[in-house]
């Protein structure tokens, strides 16, 4: 078996309309051109300037799709119409607990002209005042009283009606899982099959000393 022989190196490139070495005189072109011949390099001029100008084409339509998301960002933030409202968490905030009887702000911010009126009132003697003024001033600042806030709901209802729903959903689940998914009962659950291995344990005489047979007494046939 003779030894391969050594791959004969490949120049980087060749000029092409060079010395071609196959004996005649090499003719030489003006403008050579040279082809590279190291892996993935065989490509021709027409396929290098093909994906040189989808490149560029690709690039020129990401730089457009950029710039059109950008303008439309931009308009959407200038309209205002479109923005949501939120509410400013460092400002006073107002709210009914019980274990806090002082909120940050009044119920009522904007007043009508009587309510002012009554506010103004409320600065002299309270004695002038009357009860459904009273009332509604202790409304301009808080909406609920702490009776209404104590006051026991039906909550309770919307619960217990929950549970009892989910109850009953699980019930008919499995009762459906009990009619068509399980298997028929086995017979050793029945009482005649019971009986019979009952009477065979007996007949083996299985722990005669301190176990099962042994309180049975085999002469009266019954328990002892």
């Amino acid at each position: 078996m003779q030894p391969l022989s050594p791959r004969p190196p490949v120049e980087p490139c060749s000029v092409l309309g060079g010395d071609r070495r196959r004996g005649k005189e090499a003719k030489t072109d003006i403008f050579p051109r040279k082809i590279c011949s190291f892996p993935g390099a065989s490509l021709t001029p027409a396929t290098t300037m093909l994906r040189l100008t989808s490149a560029r084409v690709g690039s020129l339509l990401a730089r457009r799709a950029a710039a059109t998301t950008t303008s439309s960002v931009r308009m959407e933030s200038h309209d205002h119409s479109k923005v949501s409202e939120t509410v400013d968490m460092s400002r006073p905030l107002y709210w009914d607990r019980l274990d806090t009887p002082l909120p940050d702000k009044p119920y009522r911010d904007v007043l009508t002209d009587a309510e002012k009126s009554l506010k103004q009132k409320e600065k002299g003697p309270w004695t002038e005042l009357s009860k459904e003024e009273k009332v509604a001033l202790y409304h301009l600042m808080f909406c609920q009283t702490y009776a209404e806030m104590k006051h026991p709901t039906s909550e309770w209802k919307t619960v217990i009606g929950g549970i009892f729903f989910f109850l009953g959903f699980t019930g008919l689940v499995f009762w459906w899982q009990r009619i068509y998914v399980y298997p028929p009962r086995p017979r050793t659950f029945e009482s005649e099959w019971q009986a019979m291995q009952l009477q065979r344990m007996l007949d083996m005489k299985i722990n005669p000393i301190q176990g099962f047979s042994a309180k049975w007494d085999y002469e009266k046939g019954q328990w002892k």
